[in-house]
């Protein structure tokens, strides 16, 4: 099969190599940065074109791997007869790109992609959807190239499933800056809270997180969670979310 990539970002660095170590032959890498175009172009031994010059109709698959925001502009100077079109925005409705090819789908990453520390494992999920028959033999066909979990899901779905991804992987990241800081304020090594923090992901293999919730706030400890909240009074945004995440445990274990 043969494909073309739409940008020279981290996911546009992930599917053009993944795809050419699986066979697939690439027809162009287009981009608006001639110099990151040629880059990646370079890299899987295929040619580089500038973005603004049009993208050829000329490839089985044409990944569309820009920014979320970014693709309502490029889409605009694209059309297709050949070509499945897929973008690769997991919170992106497939309808984006429904009038300017026949066939299109979508095709996300469920994981946080650079493109300098690309995970060479073919067990990253991938979240896809289709427009119709045709899109869907050569996307699937794609996915099973890359990857060995893979689902098919709808644009109302994969949504949803980026809204749990920003929760359960942004959201927590931020959660360990914050707690980083603190330790760098108070004069104590952060790796000492590596042990605790694996110890929770570990037993999401097995266990359901909702049965695992510790801590102050799922005991109602008052005491505790005011004299915390005491300690973070430097820091009222820090305050907010201490509270917010609180009262939201306490909800859910009221019982």
């Amino acid at each position: 099969m043969t494909f073309s990539i739409i940008g020279t970002g981290n996911t546009a660095w992930f599917m053009a190599t993944k795809l050419a170590a699986a066979g697939f032959s690439c027809t162009g890498i287009y981009g608006r940065n001639a110099d990151s175009a040629r880059s990646l172009a370079d890299r899987i031994g295929s040619t580089s074109y500038d973005l603004s010059n049009g993208v050829k109709d000329d490839a089985d698959i044409c990944i569309l791997a820009v920014s979320d925001h970014a693709i309502g502009e490029v889409v605009a100077s694209l059309s297709f007869s050949k070509a499945v079109l897929v973008h690769t925005a997991g919170s992106v409705n497939i309808n984006v790109i429904k009038d300017v090819a026949k066939h299109t789908g979508v095709i996300w990453p469920v994981y946080s992609i650079v493109k300098n520390n690309l995970p060479e494992t073919k067990d990253i999920p991938i979240v896809w959807e289709a427009s119709d028959e045709p899109a869907k033999k050569v996307i699937s066909a794609t996915v099973n190239a890359i990857t060995n979990i893979s689902h098919e899901a709808d644009s109302s779905q994969r949504i949803s499933l980026h809204l749990t991804a920003v929760i359960s992987n942004n959201f927590t990241n931020h959660l360990f800056a914050i707690a980083e800081q603190i330790c760098v304020e108070r004069n104590l090594p952060f790796t000492l809270l590596y042990p605790i923090i694996q110890q929770s992901v570990n037993r999401l293999a097995s266990l359901s997180p909702a049965t695992q919730q510790t801590g102050p706030a799922k005991r109602h400890d008052t005491v505790t969670m005011h004299h915390q909240l005491d300690m973070l009074r430097q820091h009222p945004q820090w305050q907010r979310i201490y509270e917010a995440i609180s009262v939201s445990i306490m909800e859910m274990y009221k019982d």
